[in-house]
């Protein structure tokens, strides 16, 4: 199965806010091509370079032309770059980098998802104050805040779009071409890829990032056997940084909850 998707974005920065949408139309099996989203950037009178957001649609590697890429060839990798994970044929088994390699500081505080046509919030987490995450440094796990479980109801698979809002700040280098690519699977069988340019990121800002997916319409079989087998449906979030991977995110989600 091959699924395509448009989405929408906007974007606040702590120096300057800006805002940008576009929506695309998307094919039921082949998606070619990107959008490019301007934004209008207010700030002090002598403005750091402005935040621009390039929002792709995207499908089945296969259809984009991607050779196909194993996980145990990327880990042979010295670096990762965005074509070696569009080639990826089902989930990871392992993280793809080290917490290491995010030299510039990305720290991801908060996260929220929300049904569009009510606006009601359906799940939200927040990471607390650096100073109450300090602890024993012996019972420090590398791969803590790299993975989240979802528990969602049946009626989620039936959401035609869905806001994804995440803050995050950054360190004191600036970031110049970051990137995202989040891909979606159940059972290796990929059920859509998402791909975000975000541009420049300005250093030590807090940003507020929100993306509107519209997710294309899934089977009745697919959907009954997603809630009939809760977290199997999972998610690799890749982040780039000038097209080397220098953090990478996972997820599984449950479709079986409650009202």
């Amino acid at each position: 199965m091959s699924s395509c998707t448009s989405e929408e974005a906007a974007c606040n920065h702590q120096d300057a806010t800006c805002t940008s949408a576009n929506k695309s139309s998307a094919a039921d099996t082949i998606c070619t091509g990107s959008t490019d989203c301007s934004s209008n950037c207010q700030g002090n009178p002598n403005p750091k370079p402005p935040t621009a957001m390039k929002v792709k649609t995207g499908c089945n590697s296969a259809d984009m032309g991607y050779p196909v890429t194993m996980e145990e060839e990327l880990l042979r990798n010295p670096v990762i770059t965005p074509e070696d994970v569009l080639g990826l044929q089902k989930i990871t088994e392992n993280y793809l980098c080290t917490p290491g390699e995010n030299i510039h500081n990305i720290d991801f505080t908060r996260f929220r998802i929300r049904d569009m046509e009510t606006g009601t919030v359906l799940f939200e987490i927040s990471k607390p104050p650096a100073s109450d995450r300090a602890g024993d440094k012996r019972d420090f796990d590398p791969n803590a805040g790299r993975f989240v479980r979802y528990q969602f109801t049946p009626a989620f698979l039936q959401l035609r779009q869905v806001g994804a809002t995440v803050e995050f700040t950054v360190g004191d280098l600036p970031i110049n071409n970051f990137r995202m690519i989040e891909r979606h699977y159940f059972r290796d069988k990929l059920l859509k890829s998402f791909d975000f340019e975000f541009g420049f990121c300005i250093p030590s800002s807090k940003n507020t990032c929100e993306h509107i997916y519209e997710f294309p319409p899934l089977s009745e079989e697919t959907m009954r056997e997603m809630i009939l087998h809760p977290y199997e449906t999972q998610s690799d979030s890749f982040y780039f940084v000038d097209n080397k991977l220098v953090m990478h995110n996972k997820a599984d989600y449950s479709y079986s909850g409650g009202p």
